[in-house]
């Protein structure tokens, strides 16, 4: 439990800095070496598909057995094994690197939209050069929302489970789905595994962050309205668990969130989620961020207490 404890305050201190050694960019440099090796031995729809799921079940492999032989390894020196697997554990959190960055869509929106749209590019798979002002904001809250399941809260719910391997998996299936999960031509096939999976590994993570989101706002957010978009909003959403958390946030902050958009030249219908209460404005990217710690922390508190609890009984 401690080094769980440690690894989430020292997300919360350091975050992700972009020269530190972080196993997701290797994560994401192994999948475009599979992308690369698969196009190289197929082009057909089929080839694809199979060389997808092949990538997948690799991943899902080196994401729980390296670290967890690793660990294993070590397990009879106590100082090593605990630096090692509050490290594993740390890079799985993205609690502070999503508030970095959505603060610096915000800075940058305040030079000017150009600047606004191209920091943005950085964190979302949307296009984003014809963005105005207010959808650069929406896109931001979104965001914001999404990751508090896909880098906060669904990390630490496996790696609860399954300890720092169980983490480390997800991230895999999480960063192949952000890399080969699109709908477009270039990746509907070989990301069509990419993405199932990663719609069953976030199937109960997506709908505890919607539930944390709630009731870590009492006294703070409109609950009420939160619990009524997202039982009303929570299906108007392509993906089937991101319209939880994204439904959530904007009932809790009275906004429509949602509509359309173009993904890599393609543009996807996608319903609204939300009522216009209150306009859009840059304070609504701080009060994303601030669910997204409250629901994180709430998480914490309820798994300290689970072990305690546990520990007391047996």
């Amino acid at each position: 439990m401690m080094n769980i404890i440690l690894a989430v305050i020292l997300d919360f201190i350091l975050g992700d800095p972009y020269s530190f050694p972080h196993l997701v960019k290797l994560m994401g440099n192994i999948i475009s070496r599979e992308e690369k090796i698969a196009r190289e031995i197929t082009n057909s729809k089929k080839g694809l598909k199979l060389l997808g799921l092949i990538i997948v079940l690799i991943n899902i492999f080196l994401g729980f057995v390296i670290p967890y032989l690793l660990l294993n390894s070590i397990k009879q020196y106590n100082i090593l094994y605990s630096i090692l697997n509050i490290y594993l554990i740390y890079t799985c959190v993205a609690a502070r690197s999503l508030h970095y960055e959505g603060n610096k869509v915000k800075e940058a929106l305040l030079k000017g939209i150009e600047e606004g749209r191209h920091r943005l590019s950085y964190i979302v798979g949307r296009d984003t050069t014809q963005l105005e002002e207010e959808e650069i904001i929406k896109a931001t809250v979104e965001t914001v929302a999404e990751n508090t399941s896909d880098g906060v809260i669904a990390p630490l719910f496996y790696i609860f489970l399954l300890g720092a391997p169980g983490g480390l998996t997800y991230k895999f299936v999480n960063t192949m789905d952000s890399m080969l999960g699109y709908i477009d031509d270039k990746y509907i096939d070989i990301g069509y595994f990419p993405a199932k999976v990663d719609d069953i590994f976030n199937y109960i993570p997506a709908r505890l962050t919607a539930f944390l989101m709630i009731l870590s706002s009492i006294g703070r957010f409109d609950v009420k309205q939160g619990k009524r978009i997202l039982l009303r909003d929570r299906k108007n959403h392509k993906s089937p668990n991101s319209g939880y958390p994204e439904s959530s946030v904007a009932g809790l902050l009275g906004i429509k969130l949602g509509g359309d958009n173009f993904y890599h030249g393609v543009l996807v219908k996608k319903p609204t989620i939300g009522d216009d209460i209150n306009k859009i404005n840059f304070n609504h990217i701080y009060n994303s961020i601030e669910i997204m710690y409250r629901s994180e922390i709430l998480l914490m508190i309820i798994y300290i207490l689970t072990v305690a609890i546990r520990n007391y009984i047996c």
